[in-house]
């Protein structure tokens, strides 16, 4: 997950400064093909993933033996909160992938097919390293969750031709990562990729885009999330042999969000930034329903 959301942040970054080809208007997106801009992005694009890959080859894969192709199944770990990670970071780099084609003057066909899918392609390409090493192995619901990610984004774009509902991130520290900073990060950082704890994913829907003669303002939304507790290792009966009295259980939340992109600004600038971090779930009141039963209101819900 850590080297995922490096390449995210990569990627969102070359977005911006990859615009500076064509300036003044270099955060406009193309309205024909403009080649040497696709040209920029297809070779930086495939540069990125190329290093990426070869880095993780040698740098961590390197440490472990190797083996025969091998699928695992871990999806009874972790509570699936690794695999909404997976849904979660092959829809952003999908997003990016069509975005900086779509700046490019690419058409929207082949936005879908080659940028949409970069997120897809590229961790399946970690899952097959991953099915070579003794260590692990291929994971068939990882690669369901990553065409559960490219899905989302690509399915409405058909449908509505814009992303009605976004994925959202959101994090706060949790007492968790103290018992176990191996497996769940040591300093805020770590935390943030590794601690499931303190983790939610969201369903982050824009009302307007609905009810668009209403009068609702068009940043408006409504968040789903998932999350998880009491999480110290990946399978309860691992975790029993750890701390047999901690209980796991699943959160469900329902809160308020802002789609920071439906923001209007004149400022070419400050959009770019709004859409690079609109991918963070905004701090707001929020209602919990968890797998214990229980019902907690968050008056502010990190």
């Amino acid at each position: 997950m850590k080297i995922f959301l490096k390449l995210l942040f990569i990627l969102c970054f070359v977005n911006v400064v990859s615009a500076q080809l064509t300036p003044p208007d270099f955060l406009k997106a193309s309205d024909t093909l403009h080649k040497p801009r696709r040209n920029f992005v297809t070779i930086t694009e495939a540069s990125l993933a190329t290093a990426t890959l070869v880095g993780l080859d040698r740098i961590w894969y390197a440490d472990f033996d190797r083996s025969s192709f091998k699928f695992i199944n871990d999806n009874n770990e972790w509570m699936q909160m690794d695999k909404a990670g997976h849904v979660f970071t092959s829809y952003y780099v999908g997003n990016i992938g069509a975005e900086v084609l779509d700046w490019s003057g690419v058409s929207k066909k082949n936005q879908l097919i080659f940028g949409a899918t970069l997120g897809f392609t590229f961790l399946t390409a970690v899952e097959v390293m991953d099915g070579f090493s003794a260590e692990w192995g291929a994971s068939w619901g990882d690669v369901f969750a990553n065409g559960l990610g490219t899905g989302l984004y690509v399915g409405q774009e058909l449908l509505w031709n814009e992303q009605r509902i976004k994925l959202k991130y959101s994090f706060h520290r949790t007492r968790f990562a103290e018992i176990r900073p191996n497996k769940l990060g040591n300093g805020f950082l770590e935390e943030t990729l590794k601690d499931y704890n303190g983790q939610t994913y969201w369903l982050s829907a824009n009302v307007h885009s609905f009810f668009k003669q209403s009068k609702i303002p068009r940043w408006f939304n409504v968040a789903f999330g998932y999350g998880a507790e009491g999480l110290v290792a990946g399978t309860t009966e691992t975790q029993r042999e750890i701390l047999p009295e901690l209980k796991r259980f699943r959160q469900f939340y329902l809160s308020i969000d802002i789609d920071l992109t439906k923001i209007q600004t004149k400022s070419k600038f400050l959009n770019s930034i709004f859409n690079v971090i609109n991918f963070i779930k905004i701090p707001a009141p929020a209602l919990e329903i968890n797998s214990l039963g229980k019902i907690r209101f968050h008056p502010i819900y990190f």
